[in-house]
């Protein structure tokens, strides 16, 4: 399968550099960036990961982006 023209680039989302929560982990940051990536160890599975910073600075963690939401 041919890589897809978006692989590893940033993808716009309406969160973008706004507070969020991740669902997976419970924690809560702000949505630094989205990226399509391929996550698979031999073959190929594209997902688009989120990358969230925590509020007061740190090391971005990352996640499906399914599993983000807007903080309340």
């Amino acid at each position: 399968m041919a890589t897809p023209h978006d692989a590893n680039q940033h993808l716009p989302h309406d969160l973008l550099n706004k507070l969020v929560c991740d669902l997976a982990s419970g924690t809560e940051g702000i949505l630094m960036g989205v990226v399509h990536e391929n996550v698979a160890t031999e073959g190929e599975h594209w997902v688009e990961i989120a990358y969230v910073r925590p509020v007061g600075g740190g090391v971005e963690t990352s996640t499906a982006l399914s599993n983000i939401v807007a903080a309340l």
